[in-house]
């Protein structure tokens, strides 16, 4: 059993033992090799002082994003190129285009931010110029400012190209580099507990049925994907995580099929993978998509996590639900295919036998018939949870209402369809005296949560307005959800 990983680090190979597969990316960073321009500040992947960019091979390509390195487990590196605030220091010195662009604009701050904005940036510009402010605006939005201000930030990040683009790394070159750390085969990794003095297991398959395989042999280990919300368990929770199947490094599970009549996501698809693909059909999606959590987060998390851990407020499900996904669960050879609504059991129980994974999503397209409508309420617009997610998806026979399907999240123990509010719909004429009868049939279906994040009474007075919003919407002929969302987009 090998305990050693392989990264690439400013272009040199680096080979490393990973005694804990609990370790962090940030911990390594700072306390192993002493890279303390990457900076801690909330451990959760909120504040974005620890921002590095991740390059990996995709399709035959490379492709660098910017993640969130307090939430990202050292061994998860493998076979991908790392870089940190210190990479762009150019070989004689001086500052790169990002950095200079920071000084010359003002931009720099105290010190403890400035190296993440410094990453986030450089993610952009390797990126290409962002067609608008609104670009540059969602790319920082997972770094918080704590003394200048956002204004001479998003200066430098169109100054920065100014400067020049000239130090762009060679494709062909990282390519092949990143072609001689990448493997063929099963990683893994041994290690002895620290906490409780039994052993770590962590494994990594690249192929689906090594998976299956794995899955079938441990099934009390913890499934890994973005590690979003799984990595907090360690961060926050102290937690230590025995035996671990890391998912990110199986191909099959991110592949995305655009197909006649459906979509097909595989559960190992990032937000960032398949945002503008479900954007083009499915009005509102892509806005509140956009919501979640940050860039950094959106380049991690995974569609199939935020199904696969049953959050009763996770934002993709009553989307996915109003339109009507199936999954499909995979046990060795075997493939089991449900409505995501029948996944979720109750709290913190979802349908899932031992020794399954999630293994795809699939969507069917919406007709040209069917309106679809989708919300998020929060306390604040960028990274914040939901206190209520909404989803509708409405088709019409003339003014009737012939099909309907009305999604909620954060309403109940699980995200769940509202019956009593669909048959109140189903067959009727779609006025406001048939919405205002849904409106009040929300209250057979629902006895909302009551939380830190919003009250029962709340949520339902918003679940009952959000539906009133979507036939204004609709009578008007204009989405003023799509216009508030994307408010940003138009300055």
């Amino acid at each position: 059993m090998s305990g050693c990983i392989q990264f690439l680090l400013d272009g040199e190979v680096q080979k490393v033992r990973v005694e804990d597969p609990n370790t962090t990316l940030l911990n390594y960073l700072r306390y192993e090799i002493a890279r303390t321009g990457t900076k801690e500040g909330c451990a959760e992947g909120d504040c974005g002082a620890c921002t590095v960019v991740l390059g990996e091979l995709v399709a035959g390509s490379v492709r660098y994003r910017a993640v969130n390195a307090c939430i990202l487990f050292l061994a998860t590196l493998d076979g991908k190129e790392l870089l940190t605030v210190e990479s762009l220091k150019s070989k004689d010195g001086g500052l790169h285009p990002v950095q200079k662009a920071l000084v010359e604009t003002h931009g720099s701050q105290c010190g403890f931010c400035t190296p993440g904005f410094v990453m986030s940036l450089y993610a952009l510009y390797l990126k290409g110029k962002p067609s608008n402010k609104a670009e540059i605006e969602d790319a920082l939005a997972g770094n918080l400012c704590r003394c200048t201000g956002y204004g001479p930030i998003i200066e430098a990040a169109t100054r920065m190209f100014e400067i020049g683009a000239d130090e762009l790394p060679d494709m062909n070159a990282k390519k092949l580099s990143l072609q001689s750390v990448t493997r063929g085969v099963t990683l893994e990794i041994g290690g002895k507990s620290t906490l409780a003095g039994g052993k770590l297991q962590y494994y990594a398959p690249v192929t689906i049925s090594a998976l299956a395989d794995l899955c079938a042999a441990n099934t009390d280990a913890i499934l890994l994907a973005g590690g979003t919300d799984v990595a907090l368990w360690v961060t926050k929770q102290h937690r230590e995580l025995s035996t671990v199947i890391y998912l990110g490094d199986v191909a099959e599970l991110k592949e995305i099929n655009d197909l006649a009549d459906q979509i097909e996501i595989g559960a190992g698809a990032s937000y960032s993978d398949v945002i503008d693909l479900l954007a083009v059909h499915y009005t509102g999606m892509g806005a509140v998509m956009r919501r979640i959590g940050s860039t950094q987060i959106r380049n991690s998390g995974t569609v199939g996590g935020n199904i696969a851990n049953g959050s009763p407020i996770g934002d993709m499900p009553p989307l996915l639900i109003a339109a009507g996904a199936q999954i499909c669960l995979r046990s060795g050879t075997q493939v089991r295919q449900m409505p995501l609504e029948d996944f979720f059991v109750s709290y913190g129980k979802q349908d899932i036998k031992p020794g399954e994974f999630l293994e795809k999503i699939i969507l069917p397209k919406p007709a040209a018939g069917p309106s679809f409508a989708a919300y998020k309420i929060s306390k604040r617009f960028d990274q914040d949870i939901s206190a209520l997610c909404a989803a509708f998806a409405v088709t019409f026979e003339g003014e009737t209402i012939s099909d309907i399907r009305l999604a909620f999240g954060g309403m109940a123990g699980t995200p769940k369809r509202a019956p009593q509010a669909e048959a109140a719909l189903l067959g009727k004429a779609f006025d406001e005296a048939t919405i205002k009868s849904a409106m009040a049939a929300l209250e057979q279906d629902f006895s909302p949560l009551d939380d830190m994040r919003a009250s029962a009474r709340y949520r339902m007075q918003v679940a009952q307005n959000l539906l009133m919003k979507m036939y204004l919407e609709k009578l008007g002929g204009t989405n003023i959800h799509v216009f508030e969302a994307e408010a940003t987009y138009a300055q």
